[in-house]
């Protein structure tokens, strides 16, 4: 279903690739659109144990395709640097597979939105912003079916 990466000596473990999401700060969501254009739309995200979790608005254009359509890939990209003289650069991403699933219990809503304060913002109580936006905010949830990681071939060992 998924096809192998081409330059598999360039391929990240998974380990390796849930670190990166681990670490990364932004991502960049791509969903099917209309008349079969994609749409990606960069997010803010927190990865924990197979699933990627997203906070935003209860509708809008992003919410209205995944309504059509569960399945997107996320893309991080956590270093690109430069090398100028060698025209290329040195590159760690992660790309992700899966589909999309509304989060509507409160608790499970709750769990994501500590997640993604635990990530953002630690070491800050975050209960009563937590409280205060719990109904008004979308929790969407990315169960990983698929995943690989790339780095440049100037950082394989």
């Amino acid at each position: 279903m998924f096809r192998k990466m081409r330059r598999f000596n360039q391929q990240l473990s998974n380990e390796n690739c849930i670190n990166i999401l681990k670490k990364a700060t932004s991502g960049t969501l791509a969903i099917q659109a209309d008349d079969d254009y994609p749409y990606a739309v960069p997010l803010s995200f927190a990865y924990d144990n197979g699933k990627i979790y997203f906070h935003c608005a209860k509708e809008g254009h992003k919410i209205d395709l995944l309504r059509n359509n569960e399945k997107v890939s996320f893309c991080v990209i956590e270093k690109d640097d430069i090398i100028p003289e060698k025209f290329t650069t040195a590159f760690t991403s992660v790309i992700a597979f899966g589909k999309i699933k509304f989060i509507e219990e409160t608790d499970k809503k709750t769990y994501a939105l500590k997640k993604l304060a635990e990530k953002y913002s630690p070491n800050i109580d975050s209960k009563p912003e937590i409280s205060e936006s719990l109904e008004r905010t979308c929790i969407l949830e990315l169960n990983i079916e698929h995943m690989t990681g790339k780095q440049a071939k100037e950082l394989v060992k």
